[in-house]
């Protein structure tokens, strides 16, 4: 089983690595780039909105989902049937929400279209992903890593045709991305659907209330908390757009859009690290293991990829900026390395906010989440009326920072975890070697993405010189060797 989930991993990890790469710096830049800061921070800011309530969608059902089939078989038949039904409702409970609190919002015509699309692109993420729940607790997960990927397979061809095909009369409009996405979301849904009812001998649907209600019971903390996060990080682009009017307001949207795209392709490999955590966690908790090795361990290695990220993105902004961007650059280039700076305390709730979620401290989680969001607001309050994204930019940093912050002194005291003073200094003695090293490498007469290189290897070497980085300790988190 262990070989199996390693093959079914690499292939997995490969799958991404591979398309969404392409599909980040190939797809979605190039469309940054052909619609401008304006049409694209129009798109993200929507965006951002429609996955304000995206929790509403799931409230939890993918994750109860894919635990009780993975131990219950035979139950799929069974839940399939009801949780379709449910999913449904939840989605109509979605759509009335999100469009209410729209319309209080302000928005009208263009923007409720464009959020009419970007909403129903959220219900259909949200059915793949409860799909591959079931795919994945079959133990099928070849194919679910397929589907992982497929959507974003059809979303480069068909963006790949309508920008470099010569098929249109017109320029590329922002419309088409949205439309692009809605239509690969419904082919890898039918792909999805019809693997899950080969699987299920699905026959009709299934009305059951009562197995209704004892899934948004033991769902309902969880959903808080994704609710509550979701606000927190999602909330900074819809406040620029409605705290600096006019087209100002969608242009700095898009300026913020520029940084924020690199800090989720960065982002993305840490959650999938964290998803290895979770079972790894809850395990130890349940064994009681040594959990303290194990958490000294994965934020090391986390801490060591985002210090050198953060890093380079200061040392090199401009050049970076200006490498994938056509406009805007020095304002972006301004607000790059602050945003990317979130990176390292992102980083760090993956690992004790992972940790707290396996001990199942919800209710404290939501209320770190609670204030997180309300400090936020406050600071973006402040902020963005003066600095625009910019501001934004340093509130995002501030309220992640402050939420690693607490879900560290949260875990200290709930796994009595010793704090190390040296392995404290060995990290400070990293960090300002690092960026000691950036400012060395810069003035090396070599090209900028040379010197990059020349960065991130000495700065792995110095990780591994400070006992940070062990590749035979990486390993051992991916076989869940814990002694």
């Amino acid at each position: 089983m262990q070989r199996k989930f390693l093959a079914n991993l690499s292939f997995l990890l490969l799958l991404n690595l591979i398309i969404k790469p392409v599909w980040i710096f190939g797809i979605d830049l190039n469309v940054q780039n052909t619609v401008g800061a304006e049409a694209y921070g129009f798109y993200f800011n929507l965006f951002n909105f429609s996955f304000l309530f995206n929790i509403l969608f799931d409230f939890g059902i993918t994750n109860f989902n894919n635990r009780n089939i993975a131990q219950n078989n035979q139950l799929l038949n069974k839940h399939f049937s009801s949780i379709l039904i449910l999913k449904v409702l939840l989605g109509v409970v979605y759509f009335i929400v999100t469009f209410l609190m729209a319309i209080l919002w302000g928005y009208e015509g263009e923007e409720l279209h464009m959020l009419l699309f970007l909403g129903i692109n959220q219900f259909l993420i949200s059915f793949i992903l409860y799909l591959r729940s079931n795919v994945s607790a079959l133990l099928l997960f070849k194919t679910d890593s397929i589907l992982s990927v497929l959507d974003r397979i059809v979303m480069i061809a068909i963006i790949s045709v309508l920008l470099w095909g010569g098929v249109t009369k017109t320029p590329f409009r922002i419309e088409w991305f949205v439309y692009s996405q809605t239509i690969a979301y419904i082919l890898t849904f039918m792909v999805a659907f019809m693997v899950v009812i080969k699987k299920s001998s699905f026959r009709r649907l299934n009305w059951n209330l009562p197995f209704f209600l004892v899934i948004l019971k033991q769902s309902l903390p969880f959903a808080i908390l994704v609710l509550l996060m979701a606000f927190y990080n999602k909330i900074d682009t819809v406040m620029i757009v409605r705290l600096i009017e006019g087209p100002a307001g969608k242009i700095q949207s898009g300026i913020y859009a520029h940084s924020y795209r690199l800090l989720d392709a960065s982002t993305s490999l840490a959650f999938l690290f964290s998803l290895m955590l979770l079972p790894l966690f809850a395990t130890l908790i349940k064994s009681k293991g040594r959990i303290e090795k194990m958490v000294k361990l994965s934020f090391s290695i986390l801490f060591v990829l985002s210090v050198i990220v953060t890093a380079v993105s200061f040392t090199y902004s401009y050049q970076i900026i200006d490498l994938l961007y056509d406009h805007y650059i020095v304002e972006s280039a301004r607000l790059f390395p602050i945003l990317m700076a979130s990176f390292v305390a992102i980083s760090t709730t993956y690992v004790f906010g992972t940790l707290l979620t396996a001990n199942g401290n919800l209710r404290q989680l939501n209320y770190m989440a609670a204030a997180a969001m309300v400090f936020n607001v406050v600071i973006n309050l402040i902020l963005i009326p003066r600095y625009g994204a910019y501001g934004s930019a340093w509130a995002s940093l501030a309220t992640q920072s402050v939420m690693a912050i607490l879900q560290i002194i949260l875990s200290i005291i709930y796994f009595d975890i010793k704090i190390q003073y040296s392995f404290l200094l060995k990290l400070i003695f990293f960090v300002a070697g690092v960026f000691g090293l950036g400012v060395i490498v810069k003035y090396l007469p070599i090209n900028w993405l040379l010197s990059i290189g020349v960065m991130i290897i000495s700065s792995i070497a110095l990780a591994i010189s400070l006992r940070l980085l062990n590749f035979g300790n990486l390993l051992d988190i991916i076989r869940g060797r814990t002694n």
